[in-house]
């Protein structure tokens, strides 16, 4: 039912539908964006049919308007960074509001928004990466109890090492790790072309270690894929690729048999990444490129991560501290 409300909606607001077309055609919007820019935009407009009784005229609506959904919002009890998103996506939607000619200004510019706390990333040590590297091949060397489903098959193992090889080699987002195709490889000069947000490409090295885990996996399979075939394949004798909810599902089992903290997702292991090549002294900008960031300021939250040991390392060992 919620469902069959949320599309009649769209169908009912036909620059919504417009938007989220755009969204997927003309800006290439991960499917991660378009569910929650989409949900942004229903949840505002499900609240001013019910406050105002009727649905949002977005050419009509005043920055007062705004403001009484930030506070509504604020009642919620959601968090900063909640918030900063839902306006994020009317912000985006009016900017295709004004190259449509609907509206001549955005009624939320220099709307004043709470500030999203500085969270520092989490992320593995060099010991917990190797630990986890190695879960799957304890997991295939695990004598299966007896019992109801399937037992893991070698290929499934040695494809989740690749899997997590590839994704800390090249720190990689789960989206573009599941976009990877064959042609995207340039075994060579070890060079993986990545598919990033906005289908901005980039090129990124991939260690031997990565590279000699897909060789390993590749060869459980019945006949190595080629051309456009994924990379990773979601099951050995299916054509369809690994999808991310496929992936974070096996990510849990490994930290467990790693005895780290099955809640860490596998955007942690692209933190470490980060982190790791920062600490042995790589440039900021490097970083940035290798992680298809559009602005540096987003790959600067890492130095704050490497700065903190520092001062850990410092105030432990220096006299004078």
């Amino acid at each position: 039912m919620e469902s069959a409300a949320k599309s009649a909606t769209e169908g009912h607001d036909q620059w919504i539908r417009k938007f989220l077309t755009h969204l997927a055609t003309d800006r290439g919007a991960s499917v991660y964006t378009q569910r929650n820019y989409r949900q942004a935009l229903l949840e505002f407009f499900h609240w001013h049919r019910e406050e105002q009784q009727e649905p949002p005229a977005w050419e009509k609506l005043q920055r007062d308007d705004f403001r009484g959904y930030l506070r509504f919002l604020g009642r919620q009890n959601l968090s900063r960074a909640a918030i900063q998103l839902r306006f994020c996506a009317l912000r985006t939607f009016y900017k295709f509001l004004i190259r449509h000619g609907v509206v001549e200004t955005s009624p939320i510019k220099n709307l004043a928004l709470p500030k999203p706390g500085r969270r520092l990333p989490k992320y593995l040590t060099k010991q917990q990466i190797l630990d986890l590297l190695g879960a799957p091949v304890k997991l295939m060397a695990t004598p299966r109890r007896k019992g109801p489903g399937r037992p893991i098959s070698a290929s499934v193992c040695l494809r989740d090492v690749a899997v997590l090889e590839t994704i800390y080699s090249c720190g990689l987002r789960v989206s573009e790790l599941c976009g990877l195709r064959v042609e995207d490889m340039d075994w060579q000069e070890q060079l993986v072309r990545v598919r990033g947000k906005g289908k901005k490409e980039r090129l990124v090295p991939i260690g031997k270690p990565a590279l000699q885990a897909i060789e390993n996996y590749w060869s459980t399979l019945k006949r190595p894929p080629s051309g456009e075939s994924p990379v990773f394949f979601a099951e050995p004798k299916k054509n369809t690729r690994l999808q991310p909810i496929q992936l974070s599902r096996r990510l849990k089992q490994y930290l467990a048999i790693a005895g780290l903290d099955p809640g860490l997702t596998p955007h942690k292991l692209r933190h470490s990444y980060a982190t790791h090549l920062l600490d042995a002294g790589a440039d900021l900008r490097s970083v940035q490129e290798l992680l298809g960031h559009a602005h540096l300021i987003t790959t600067q939250v890492y130095t704050h991560v490497t700065t903190e040991r520092l001062k850990k390392a410092y105030d432990a060992a220096h006299p004078r501290a």
